[in-house]
């Protein structure tokens, strides 16, 4: 049965901008699940679901990497508060992070696992990320454009 909820749960936040624990229960018992609170923020918690910002600064639930693949709660806070910028030069993503903050960001991106990624060099303040192509550097900009709101 949980196997189940965690799916449904990835489902609707994939499909619906869930804000709140008691919107994605909601959400749950609609589609015949028996929860709680409690369960639902239990489930949050092991599917390793984070909030990301869209539309004029309202958050909402996503997943961030595959259930294969953990990204701690640390990683995440030094990506979205060491990041300033990023954008798209030809096959490279450039990042620059506040002064310092390189290395741990780049370490926090690599965590994410974007497996298009061929390699990434870091500084003191920007990132080269290098892709095969402009279209997989573009996609994994927007992914972490929603990811960070920056």
């Amino acid at each position: 049965m949980k196997s189940k909820r965690h799916s449904a749960i990835i489902d609707i936040i994939k499909n619906n901008d869930i804000e709140t624990q008691e919107e994605l229960a909601d959400r749950l018992k609609a589609m015949g699940f028996d929860v709680t609170q409690a369960t639902v923020s239990r489930d949050i918690r092991q599917l390793k679901l984070t909030k990301i910002q869209y539309d004029n600064n309202k958050q909402k639930y996503a997943a961030i990497s595959g259930p294969e693949h953990v990204i701690t709660e640390r990683q995440i806070r030094v990506f979205k508060e060491g990041v300033a910028s990023m954008q798209v030069a030809g096959n490279i993503l450039v990042i620059k992070t506040l002064v310092g903050m390189a290395m741990a960001v780049a370490a926090a991106l690599d965590a994410m696992d974007n497996k298009e990624i061929i390699g990434t060099i870091a500084g003191d303040d920007t990132i080269f990320s290098v892709f095969k192509n402009v279209e997989e550097a573009e996609a994994v900009l927007e992914r972490l454009h929603k990811f960070t709101g920056v």
